[in-house]
């Protein structure tokens, strides 16, 4: 007798027992994009690691929670049944810690994070200027590019609307992008003609931006030159190397109008919009008044 209820106990305990909360967030990511490598890039995990929480997930369940056909997942009924579940809950988690957050916001600095070059070329010149605005308020600012969450510890991030976010992320435009060729002033004649760009000019790369230089030719109908080129590994290295004289680079104005305005670079086709803009990501909108709105509204204003 007593063996069969300490049977029936520990089956009862195993049925209640809860995945991890690891596999449920990978589940859930996974099930919103029905892709597992736009799951990956969200959560900042391999492909594989998703796709291993996810099976493993299936295997502690006891059922199959896709069908995969062709190469693409595709949730099924169970898999459903599951997402409502684990976005309803991840939901009321993410809804405390903000509360959370906000509570303990009034005894810490508001952390926003910035692309690298951005916030090197553009912001930090400027910050002296929302600082004065704002005496006494203390914000950090940290660097970070592409894909982020607000789990992470930051309250606000800067960034180009080039890659997924998380569903329920708040965004405000600040301001379009536009791109073009920048060289040092002394260089013009060397790596442009009357027709454009010289056929000789020697490109500089860089692989935080690798298209840029395509994307730039589509929007602008221009040809790309044709001889060798130069890659850096950071688009401000590119930018420094135009201004160091070593080629052309591909300029996004916000960040090289300070140094065409010194003269140490000039923009000898101008600059055209390549279908991006630089966004605020916030988990909500902004209060009015608060330090938010106060930050959104003076980033709005220099980026004119």
């Amino acid at each position: 007798m007593s063996s069969d209820i300490d049977g029936e106990l520990i089956s009862q305990l195993a049925d209640a027992r809860l995945p991890s909360l690891l596999a449920l967030r990978c589940f859930e990511a996974a099930a919103r994009w029905e892709n597992f490598s736009r799951a990956a890039q969200e959560l900042h995990l391999t492909h594989g690691a998703v796709s291993r929480a996810v099976r493993l997930l299936e295997d502690d369940l006891g059922v199959a929670l896709f069908e995969r056909r062709s190469r693409r997942v595709y949730l099924n009924e169970a898999g459903r049944k599951l997402a409502r579940a684990v976005g309803d809950g991840l939901g009321l988690m993410r809804q405390a810690t903000r509360e959370l957050r906000a509570s303990a916001r009034q005894t810490r600095p508001l952390v926003v994070s910035c692309e690298p070059t951005l916030l090197m070329r553009w912001l930090i010149p400027r910050w002296s200027t929302f600082q004065v605005r704002q005496p006494g308020q203390e914000i950090h600012l940290l660097a970070g590019g592409g894909p982020f969450t607000f789990e992470a510890g930051i309250d606000l991030a800067i960034r180009r609307d080039d890659f997924p976010r998380p569903a329920g992320y708040h965004a405000e435009a600040l301001f379009i992008e536009r791109v073009g060729p920048v060289c040092r002033a002394d260089k013009v004649e060397q790596w442009f003609d009357a027709q454009g760009l010289r056929p000789d000019a020697l490109p500089l790369h860089t692989r935080t931006r690798l298209n840029a230089w395509t994307e730039w030719a589509n929007v602008a109908g221009s040809a790309l030159p044709q001889g060798p080129a130069q890659t850096f590994e950071h688009f401000y290295f590119s930018l420094q190397a135009a201004v160091a004289g070593l080629g052309v680079a591909i300029g996004p104005w916000h960040l090289v109008r300070d140094d065409i305005d010194s003269g140490l670079l000039v923009a000898p086709l101008g600059f055209v919009e390549d279908g991006s803009r630089y966004c605020l990501f916030s988990p909500a909108a902004p209060e009015p008044e608060n330090l938010h709105a106060e930050l959104l509204a003076w980033l709005r204003e220099m980026g004119r």
